[in-house]
């Protein structure tokens, strides 16, 4: 009889992701990012909960060899030319769809990999050497729907898969400093993703799910949901006790929070 593989926990992590141009540069966020794929245990795989895959359902990329998707436009060309020729893994993406019963998760093989995703894995796993799934952010749903299906995604961390959450805990294009770098961020964006840190360090998950209530700052960061609603994902994972740190952090443009949020 053979024993079922045994993994060391993973770690769940939300990433800042910011400008796609971040896949080409070499930076602190992105130094950053190279970091932590060389700290935290090597993973099977990677399931990856993007800003950019925000449609009406929910569906897993199930395909074994998932494209390099360049969702983006007025970059310069060799932005365009960048792969990221990482491996599906349908097998993971069955598991996924088993924890989610009976909840309908579709199978797509049209998807692939969107720059959420790619612009910091090329950091992370710079080979695209591990397999790597993703999962639909469904827009159609509230805020707790998505923190119910993180707690779901759970014995994935246990079965070595590193779960991360790709956006922008701020996320103001409107505000954005275009081509006027260096900027000092906006109050209100520093004053916010402060009110997070200290939620997050405080395990108070029902304030970070109620965002809408969080006054004026919240609504200036967020905007629109799809970069914040994948931090959601990461914090329903967290075990009791874990800690929460840090890894990444700045703001860019003065209004787009590049922090990492790291649970274990």
């Amino acid at each position: 009889m053979t024993l079922p593989q045994a993994f060391e926990r993973m770690p769940a992590i939300f990433m800042g992701h910011g400008s796609p141009m971040n896949a080409l540069l070499r930076n602190r966020y992105t130094a950053g990012w190279a970091a932590i794929g060389g700290k935290i245990p090597r993973p099977k795989a990677v399931l990856a909960i993007s800003a950019h895959w925000y449609i009406p359902g929910t569906a897993v990329t199930a395909m074994p060899g998932p494209r390099t998707i360049h969702d983006f436009g007025g970059f310069p060309p060799e932005l365009y030319q960048l792969q990221y020729p990482a491996p599906g893994d349908p097998v993971l993406a069955s598991r996924i769809q088993r924890l989610l019963m009976p909840m309908s998760v579709g199978s797509d093989d049209q998807w692939g990999l969107d720059h959420g995703t790619w612009s910091v894995l090329c950091h992370v796993y710079p080979q695209a050497d591990i397999p790597v799934v993703q999962l639909s952010i469904d827009e159609t749903k509230p805020a707790q729907f998505h923190y119910e299906i993180g707690k779901r995604l759970a014995p994935l961390r246990d079965e070595g898969i590193l779960i991360i959450g790709s956006g922008n805990l701020v996320h103001n294009l409107h505000a954005y400093a275009w081509g006027r770098h260096p900027v000092e961020p906006f109050d209100w964006a520093v004053r916010f993703e402060q009110q997070v840190r200290e939620s997050l360090l405080a395990g108070d998950d029902k304030s970070l799910i109620e965002y809408e209530s969080l006054g004026h700052d919240a609504m200036l960061s967020i905007p629109t949901p799809d970069h914040y609603l994948p931090l959601l994902y990461i914090i329903a994972l967290r075990h009791q006790g874990e800690k929460v740190n840090f890894p990444v952090d700045g703001v860019d443009g003065g209004s787009i929070s590049m922090l990492t949020v790291q649970i274990g």
